[in-house]
């Protein structure tokens, strides 16, 4: 079992920055393909950017591209999402997931283990 606990979430103006961490107990991250998922209100929960076990494979949803950036550092079981040139649009829960496998996929279905999510407010 993995327990995932994001933080860092906030309230922010357009185009500012924020750093999301995720931080995982129970067992090592490293055989893990970590990713970030959104869900704004209304809407339905969207992957925004996920990394292979390695660190060295990213992919991220094109409307974030340029923008974020998914990092991870398995010696601290920690998976980072840095935002910039955020916009109200970005205004989501951020989730952290995890899944045993090699592959990144954006299917939210994939993805076995959940942290509780954090707010990020972009306002205009």
């Amino acid at each position: 079992q993995v327990q995932l606990v994001e933080s860092g979430g906030g309230s922010v103006q357009a185009g500012g920055s924020l750093r999301l961490s995720c931080t995982a107990s129970g067992r090592s991250t490293s055989s893990y393909i970590m990713a970030w998922f959104r869900q704004a209100p209304g809407k339905e929960r969207e992957f925004v950017a996920g990394i292979s076990r390695g660190g060295l494979t990213k992919d991220y949803n094109n409307s974030v591209k340029g923008r974020f950036t998914i990092s991870r550092d398995n010696a601290k079981n920690t998976v980072y999402l840095q935002m910039s040139s955020l916009k109200p649009e970005d205004t989501a829960v951020y989730y952290c997931a995890a899944r045993l496998d090699v592959r990144i996929t954006p299917s939210q279905n994939e993805y076995s283990y959940w942290g509780q999510g954090t707010q990020v407010t972009v306002s205009s």
